[in-house]
């Protein structure tokens, strides 16, 4: 039974009737969506985007504005959502043939139950007027590559490494942030960094906000579809086959729970194999010639730091890389600033690679030995829980826990398992300094 009913609008021309009792969702009404996608600068890209392109762009949006505007306290066990969309697009005949795949990567993706419902639309005002300009602009931008940059230190890595490695490309460097100064100081530190560093021109990096106002359910795990989306956008304009770059070590792209508290949905499948290989067949199906590449599938964090082909450039920059789930916490004590809780599994795993890389640790952490209050507490015996389950003669199912994988198991069960070897050795030491 469907619980969530929600029509999508995408601008204020949309009249559809509403016939039934659904959420009307105008993602053009500010006071319910905000983003900043039109408000940039565009008009320089080489052509105008793909109609399958904006459509995959404007589903994405309404996903993430769903996924956080319905509250899984009232889905199944306090935690399933059923939701069904009723969204707009422009090449209805290939979204109607695809809609099983992008449902299924939906629900791989949040853990629930999607079920989108397509109407035929025409281009909008704004699209239309952004044709025309990009039609009559004399200055052209041209890209070889595109690239993803949260501000993290995986995708930091990322940044210097396609730009060591391919200097004579032109990489176009995609970023998304939502509210909060949690990310968005610590990309700005290092966008100018990498400016000065590489001479990089204003026409490199394209910044996004995105917003869901009144959005309150903190679980979301569609981000990652509309953080691709914008690049993949962005990326049919150019017309030819493109690489999109996706830089996340290979250890946390699998998604592998260290305790059964950790299970399911409750942590993020930005990268897991299983659904970039949906989200590619999609894209394949969609004719949108853009191939998506994790560089760094079979390195752990430790192993990308170690391999950096600037690591010099990394170390000054190390401490404006930002890897926490909630760096904006602190704030709500009186802090001033962000920086890392120290304590959540993605800071403890940034902290596990640095000390595999041997290299000195600059960052901002709160609390380093866990007795800032019950949530690190809990965290920290979740870990020891998870390693003490922990057995190699088993990693070959464990990679299976979060999805299917029925290609490279050996490599994958490698990086798990040197993943878990640096998680073990930072907790160690940890033990060691509160036992002192």
């Amino acid at each position: 039974m469907i619980q969530n009913e929600l029509l999508i609008r995408i601008d204020s021309e949309d009249t559809y009737k509403i016939e039934n009792d659904y959420i009307d969702y105008n993602l053009s009404d500010n006071s319910i969506f905000t983003y900043t996608f039109w408000d940039k600068n565009l008009k320089s890209l080489p052509n105008f985007f793909s109609d399958e392109g904006l459509d995959l762009f404007y589903i994405s949006l309404s996903v993430f504005g769903a996924d956080r505007v319905l509250l899984r306290d009232y889905g199944e066990n306090a935690w399933k959502r059923n939701i069904k969309l009723h969204i707009p697009v422009l090449s209805i005949q290939k979204w109607e043939q695809n809609k099983a795949l992008i449902e299924s990567i939906l629900n791989f993706l949040s853990g629930d139950n999607w079920e989108l419902v397509f109407r035929e639309r025409g281009l909008t005002k704004k699209e239309r007027q952004l044709k025309e300009e990009i039609l009559k602009a004399e200055e052209k931008y041209d890209y070889e590559k595109l690239c993803m940059f949260s501000g993290g230190l995986d995708s930091f890595i990322g940044v210097i490494d396609a730009i060591e490695n391919y200097p004579n490309d032109k990489i176009l460097f995609v970023s998304h942030y939502g509210g909060g100064k949690g990310v968005r100081e610590y990309q700005n530190a290092l966008f100018t960094s990498l400016n000065e560093t590489y001479n990089l021109d204003s026409h490199t990096f394209y910044s996004f906000y995105a917003s869901a106002k009144n959005g309150v359910e903190d679980t979301t795990r569609t981000r990652s579809l509309m953080f691709f989306a914008h690049a993949i956008l962005l990326g049919t304009a150019i017309q030819k086959r493109m690489t999109l770059l996706i830089p996340e070590n290979g250890y946390i792209s699998l998604n592998i729970p260290l305790t059964n508290s950790r299970l399911g949905s409750s942590s993020t499948r930005t990268t897991h194999p299983y659904y970039m290989e949906l989200l590619q067949n999609l894209l394949s199906n969609l004719n949108i010639d853009i191939y998506l590449e994790n560089p760094y599938q079979f390195q752990t964090k430790g192993e990308m730091i170690l391999n950096c082909q600037n690591i010099d450039f990394l170390k000054e920059n190390l401490a404006n890389t930002m890897s926490c789930s909630h760096p904006d916490l602190g704030r709500l004590y009186g802090e001033s600033t962000t920086s890392h809780c120290g304590t959540c599994l993605p800071c403890i795993i940034r902290r596990a690679s640095i000390k595999k890389a041997n290299i000195s640790d600059t960052s901002t952490y709160r609390d380093l030995y866990f007795e800032s209050g019950q949530t690190a507490k809990m965290n920290l015996m979740s870990y020891n829980i998870g390693l003490h389950k922990y057995n190699k003669k088993y990693s070959f199912m464990n990679i299976q826990n979060s999805g299917p994988i029925s290609k490279n198991i050996s490599n994958f069960v490698k990086v798990y398992d040197r993943g878990m070897d640096e998680l073990k050795e930072l907790l160690e030491s940890i033990h060691e300094q509160i036992s002192l």
